[in-house]
């Protein structure tokens, strides 16, 4: 009789959850449950969650596993990685994607309650930090960290994001505990919290800071790229799932590995399915996924990723999140490197592609690339009808941003877009002629 993996979407809460960890002793002729934790709309993951689920990939690979045991997929979506995490040490997750700081409180948790998981893939990542953005009101006054002094910022509490707020009020002299307050928020209540005044500025993860600004109900404030720190976002398998179901850990990471080429082979295409699946504008999809979008997708654990994650513990620590944690111990390779095989060092040693701007022009399956902001504004200018998006890298981060929400400065013949209006302005204070200007003026200096 055919074996066949089955894809199930339940309904958290609602549904009875069954992990496969049971199903230990299963020999040949029975059902084996796998369940697997994504956060759909955290976009960064979508190679071993969105993108993945609807690819079929995982499911294709075990059917491949010639076993004789029929595999059932039950795919959990949730909006946070900290509910993943409580699920997985409740022994009713055995994989789960978040990102690097829930990650260690994934670690902590685990070992804590005696149910300890390991770290064993990468989904995407940006070795400079730009996948945290913090963002304020379309019409706020705030133009610098600066200014938060004082104010009320949400964010999510343990979450990268969160991270990324505490050590870039930090580097402003600024203490993320007694000189702002801080609103522990889920993403969305957040950008509600904004959008009504209740806080001054937003820090989140991706893709709330693009879709935020994309929809004209936010403007960037800080770039985290600004911290030269890598942010990224991996998979976690419970431990005795790994050591008792070995091949059907190595099927996903084959499975994920294949949705990462697809991602990186059809980048538009890969960015409509993510869209169509969450409801997020495929525009906000490309620009943290795009060809050379904020985040690279590469399931390899890279050795600048490993370090990031060991001086993210101190921030938990001091936040009292965690206690130490042995990162060491909690990465877990060997289950990667042996379902990519001799794929797996080209893999590691591969980099980001090189920064350039992108136009997608209506109606197309593929965007049009150029080396200079000047082209691309040129382009754009040429098309009265306009282009579906247009995306320009920060001229001192590299982080993609829309070209009509980007901080535009001239500098001579030079027509150079910024992230955030500090940078732009720091940058034309230290140029002689150089100046902020509209998106309009740049347009029309570029046309």
């Amino acid at each position: 009789m055919k074996r066949t993996a089955v894809a199930v979407s339940s309904v958290v809460l609602l549904l009875p959850l069954s992990a496969c960890g049971g199903d230990a002793e299963a020999g040949n002729g029975s059902t084996v449950t796998v369940t697997v934790g994504y956060q759909s709309k955290t976009i960064n993951t979508v190679t071993a969650g969105t993108l993945l689920r609807s690819l079929g990939y995982f499911e294709k690979q075990l059917n491949s596993l010639g076993d004789g045991v029929t595999y059932r997929v039950v795919w959990q979506d949730y909006a946070t990685g900290a509910p993943i995490t409580a699920q997985m040490t409740a022994g009713k997750i055995d994989i789960g994607s978040m990102g690097d700081f829930p990650l260690l409180i994934n670690a902590a948790r685990g070992k804590q309650l005696n149910h300890p998981t390991r770290l064993v893939s990468v989904t995407g990542y940006n070795l400079r930090g730009g996948l945290n953005t913090i963002v304020t009101a379309p019409g706020s006054e705030l133009t610098s960290l600066k200014d938060l002094k004082g104010r009320r910022i949400s964010t999510s509490v343990g979450s990268a994001a969160d991270g990324t707020l505490v050590r870039a009020l930090q580097r402003a002299g600024i203490d993320p505990n007694d000189d702002v307050e801080k609103l522990n928020q889920q993403p969305a209540v957040g950008a509600s919290a904004l959008a009504a005044g209740s806080a001054d500025a937003l820090s989140q993860f991706v893709a709330w800071p693009g879709l935020l600004t994309y929809q004209g109900k936010a403007k960037a404030l800080y770039d985290g790229a600004q911290l030269n720190l890598p942010t990224f976002h991996g998979v976690a398998a419970r431990e005795d799932f790994a050591k008792s179901r070995t091949a059907a850990l190595e099927a996903f990471l084959k499975a994920q590995a294949q949705a990462t080429d697809y991602l990186n082979a059809h980048p538009v295409a890969a960015a409509e399915k993510v869209a169509e699946a969450t409801g997020l504008p495929a525009e906000v999809v490309y620009l943290y996924n795009g060809a050379h979008g904020i985040s690279t997708f590469d399931p390899a654990v890279k050795p600048q990723l490993v370090s990031a994650l060991k001086q993210d513990v101190a921030v938990l620590k001091a936040a009292k999140l965690t206690g130490d944690v042995d990162v060491d111990s909690f990465v877990d390779d060997q289950y990667v490197k042996k379902a990519l095989g001799a794929s797996y060092a080209k893999r590691l040693s591969a980099t980001p592609p090189a920064t350039a701007g992108e136009a997608w022009p209506k109606g197309a399956q593929e965007t049009r690339t150029f080396k200079s902001p000047a082209g691309l504004l040129s382009y754009v200018a040429a098309r009265p009808d306009g282009v579906r998006a247009a995306y320009v890298p920060d001229a001192t981060t590299g982080t993609l941003w829309f070209a009509d929400k980007a901080v535009w400065v001239a500098d001579g013949e030079k027509l150079l877009p910024f992230v955030a209006p500090a940078t732009a302005q720091a940058y034309a204070d230290g140029h002689d002629g150089a100046r902020v200007i509209t998106y309009a003026d740049a347009l029309e200096r570029a046309s």
